[in-house]
């Protein structure tokens, strides 16, 4: 990321900072990985660190159904169901040792403020819209946008209305743009697939000062507790850095094409610790005279895929509703659906839109998952003399 600056900073770190009126400012270093990683520094009108109660945890570890997986899986994310609460209706759906993912429906915005004080999240907004606010300034989001919130970033989400659906992924390790896609100045190279115009940075908003009792659900662990602080943690008059929530929305994710069919890391976004997350957007088929545009039977050894649905009609699946999660577990060959690479020959264009997540260690699978799996799926490339009516029965 590019070093940003908002509000009133200091000429010169950790030194003396006094507002018109002669009161200090506190300065908070705001990182990751102790003092190695990307940071920003923040000044409070109050100390960050008045803190009046702090309740018993709440437990809310994800209940596993499946352990070891190697069947192929498909969860309807339509039938997920929607909470009033933000924090409660996100279903996670499926969790290793790096991270966490599922579907969020909440219908209210968030009386609180929340910190996820252990892992960075993504928020793929599918449906819905509103503003994204936090202590260092305000995101606005509707439809595509992916909101990249750091860990240890205080926020609350205010809807436009009662009907939002977020993909939300939990990462233990912080989550950037490829690596490959930057020189070693950070800066994104030419052949990206996007550039530094297409991420929002925060729009900074003037400081909070009020004192009283505040709010802040923390999580870590797989425990929630409420803590209640003095002052009011969106105090900040400026800040700069390397470390801030960002948006990027996947429409203005720049395809890359070949003459024949190209594999899936060049729809990569982001990357963490032993995950990728990508997109699949509208683009030009392959162009080479002979090319089936249809991706090819294959089997990731090293890692599960996971794709989401958000817009469009899947060429390579039949009978994809959107909202859908399709699961196919590393070292299991899995390919298009019959008839499908048939259908894909001669075509020129696709308007799809879905989120792919390949986690490198193996997905177990929750109860939540399992509540909304279409248990046919597995059987979904048997072939038939009419695969149309086939697929109907097994979809």
């Amino acid at each position: 990321m590019s070093y940003q600056r908002a509000g009133k900073i200091p000429q010169k770190r950790h030194t003396v900072f006094k507002s018109q009126d002669d009161q200090f400012y506190y300065e908070q270093l705001f990182g990751t990985e102790g003092f190695h990683g990307i940071s920003s520094l923040l000044y409070h009108i109050h100390r960050p660190t008045q803190i009046k109660s702090i309740s018993e945890p709440k437990d809310v570890t994800p209940k596993i159904a499946v352990g070891k997986n190697v069947t192929p899986r498909m969860f309807k994310g339509m039938n997920v169901a929607a909470e009033d609460d933000f924090l409660d209706s996100r279903k996670v759906l499926l969790v290793n040792n790096d991270l966490k993912m599922g579907l969020a429906k909440p219908r209210k915005s968030t009386p609180y403020f929340y910190k996820n004080a252990e892992c960075d999240e993504l928020l793929f907004i599918h449906e819905g819209s509103g503003t994204l606010k936090t202590f260092l300034g305000n995101l606005e989001f509707s439809y595509g946008d992916y909101l990249i919130i750091p860990r240890g970033t205080i926020y609350t989400i205010e809807f436009k209305d009662e009907n939002n659906v977020l993909l939300f992924i939990e990462s233990h390790s912080p989550i950037n743009t490829p690596k490959r896609y930057r020189n070693e100045f950070g800066q994104l190279l030419e052949h990206s697939p996007f550039c530094e115009r297409d991420i929002e940075t925060p729009t900074f908003v003037d400081p909070v000062d009020e004192k009283g009792e505040f709010l802040i659900k923390v999580k870590k662990e797989d425990q929630l507790w409420d803590f209640v602080y003095a002052t009011h943690p969106f105090d900040v008059v400026g800040w700069d850095g390397y470390f801030y929530p960002y948006k990027f929305n996947i429409k203005n994710f720049e395809p890359i094409t070949g003459r024949i069919h190209q594999p899936p890391p060049v729809h990569q976004n982001f990357e963490a610790h032993n995950f990728v997350v990508c997109s699949f957007v509208a683009r030009m088929y392959d162009y080479h005279p002979q090319a089936i545009p249809a991706p090819y039977n294959h089997s990731n050894i090293d890692s599960d895929e996971v794709l989401f649905y958000t817009e469009g009609d899947f060429m390579s699946r039949n009978h994809i509703d959107l909202m859908d999660f399709t699961l196919h577990p590393g070292g299991i060959v899995h390919g298009p659906h019959p008839g499908a690479m048939e259908r894909s020959i001669g075509k020129k264009f696709t308007e799809e839109y879905a989120v792919m997540v390949d986690p490198f260690r193996p997905f177990q699978i929750t109860e939540e998952a399992m509540k909304v799996q279409d248990p046919s799926y597995k059987t979904s490339w048997l072939e038939s003399e009419d695969h149309s009516l086939h697929d109907r029965s097994q979809e």
